[in-house]
């Protein structure tokens, strides 16, 4: 990859690559106070929504805009539109929950309590949570935005368990919601609890993957499957993790830890847009790189499309 952005990097003397997470059509108005955030639709502006850690791991909270520059196909951005930080955006989270055969002992367990933190969580006012199940022959919705009496006392008793896997149709249906759902200054993102292994969608990973892209949704993927033991699901439970700009974490760490992770997560990202730049490409592959700390680390997603996911998928 430095290879390919070397004429790049040479315009920025020891910067150190990183990635970041874009969506199209977003922005911030250039005038605005900065306690204020106004979004805008524009089919000329990109929106990124990243995350800042220093070398200790820890968020970097105090950002400033000339901390970073973007990398937009081996263009140089540092003339930003607007800078912010997420909290000023509302959520719109689809939580997909695998209740196959090949993790009812860890749904038993643990989707109890992931029901009741999703229904009693620290949202915000104007964020939404939907819920996914699946297995057997299909992915259904358990609940669409408000989701607090669906997911009240204990209701796993009541849902279709065993079966197998189809967990790359389950991604696409929550696509769908989330492009119901469309705002624009809202933020998406998927919650995945399953072990990742697919045993009988219509849909690929290219197509889910390719979905994710096209709404722009950052994927928190939580692997039920038993730590020690690396599979093919771990695999793509990582992969759709990596190329949303989300986490892949095992929920051996706990459902309330994990749970909280993701939240505190969501809490501690930033938002930049800029103008889209030209491109022979329709699929943009998109780094950001520090620019005064070389200890700075920034984790995103790796790309988005220009034209809102209509052309084919580049690249895989």
């Amino acid at each position: 990859m430095l290879t390919r952005f070397n004429r790049t990097l040479s315009k920025i003397v020891g910067l150190a690559m990183v990635c970041c997470y874009p969506t199209l059509g977003l922005a911030a108005g250039p005038s605005e106070p900065a306690e204020v955030v106004t979004f805008r639709s524009s089919v000329n502006e990109v929106r990124l929504v990243f995350f800042a850690k220093d070398d200790h791991n820890h968020p970097v909270a105090e950002l400033q805009k000339n901390d970073f520059a973007v990398i937009d196909d081996e263009r140089v951005i540092r003339d930003f539109r607007s800078f912010n930080r997420s909290s000023m955006m509302k959520l719109d989270i689809v939580v997909l929950i695998d209740s196959s055969e090949s993790v009812l002992p860890q749904f038993k367990k643990e989707m109890g309590q992931v029901l009741q933190l999703i229904s009693h969580g620290p949202w915000s006012e104007g964020d939404s949570v939907s819920v996914v199940a699946f297995s057997g022959m299909e992915a259904r919705v358990v609940c669409e935005k408000v989701c607090d009496s669906a997911l009240s006392g204990d209701h796993t008793k009541y849902w279709t368990t065993g079966g197998a896997t189809p967990l790359f149709d389950a991604v696409e249906l929550a696509t769908k919601l989330i492009e119901k759902h469309r705002r624009p200054d809202v933020w998406p993102v998927l919650v995945i609890f399953s072990d990742g292994d697919d045993t009988i969608s219509n849909s690929t990973f290219k197509d889910a993957l390719h979905s994710v892209r096209a709404v722009a949704a950052q994927v928190y993927a939580i692997d039920l499957g038993r730590p020690g033991l690396p599979t093919n699901g771990t695999a793509t439970l990582q992969n759709l993790a990596y190329e949303s700009g989300g986490r892949w974490i095992r929920i051996s760490d706990g459902a309330s830890t994990v749970f909280n992770s993701v939240i505190d997560d969501l809490h501690s990202a930033h938002v930049v847009t800029y103008k889209l730049p030209e491109s022979v490409s329709e699929f943009h592959q998109v780094q950001i790189l520090p620019t005064r700390n070389l200890k700075l680390q920034f984790r995103c997603r790796r790309g988005y499309y220009s034209t809102n996911g209509t052309q084919k998928e580049e690249g895989l």
